[in-house]
């Protein structure tokens, strides 16, 4: 059953599994990953494939105490990662998010979880460590763990890849301009680490 946490409360999480995440990552000679997801439900749905919901209202939830459970959210690469999810996307297409597009509430909420996860598990913000399910989908963080199924080729995997936002607005998987939903992303996660810092969060 899912309940609501604080950030601060997903801070101590965070802390009090690191090391059997790590664990974990590294019986498999990776570093700990998060992966950053879509539901594609409504604003108001809560799925236990995912360590954190975030839903449209900025609600968080969690749906476990031990942030470093293997949870089903992202194919092949469950172990020793976590899962963020924005309750969203519903209906979306590649040409239309639709009415269940990620708002700025979740997608700034997002940013502050995955920074405040990233920085008790000592981990730099980039695509090797930090992927939406789109990126990870087509194995952009160099790892060939499975068949690539993202944006770049079959899509049947394209969370996040773009937001619908002003610096977000279309599908294109293979733009270097920082407008990919993961960059972004990450580009928010780094600057509330390193400009609004971790402190201000909790």
């Amino acid at each position: 059953m899912a309940f609501k946490v604080t950030l601060g409360e997903i801070k101590q999480l965070a802390y009090a599994a690191k090391d059997s995440i790590w664990a974990d990552a590294r019986s498999l000679n990776r570093d700990v990953k998060v992966y950053l997801h879509w539901s594609a439900g409504r604003y108001d749905q809560i799925f236990s494939d995912y360590h954190i919901n975030i839903t449209g209202d900025g609600g968080i939830y969690a749906t476990t105490n031990d942030f470093s459970e293997v949870l089903a959210h992202t194919w092949k690469r469950n172990t020793g990662s976590f899962g963020i999810s924005l309750s969203c996307a519903y209906g979306a297409t590649t040409n239309s998010l639709g009415p269940y597009a990620p708002n700025p509430l979740q997608i700034d909420f997002m940013a502050q979880v995955g920074c405040i996860v990233a920085d008790a598990w000592d981990l730099t913000i980039d695509i090797k460590r930090v992927m939406t399910h789109g990126e990870a989908a087509d194995n952009e963080d160099g790892l060939p763990i499975h068949e690539e199924y993202g944006p770049k080729t079959t899509c049947e995997r394209w969370d996040l890849e773009y937001l619908g936002i002003e610096t977000s607005t279309r599908f294109n998987p293979w733009a270097t301009d920082g407008s990919r939903g993961g960059d972004i992303l990450r580009g928010k996660m780094n600057w509330y680490r390193s400009v609004k810092k971790l402190s201000s969060l909790v």
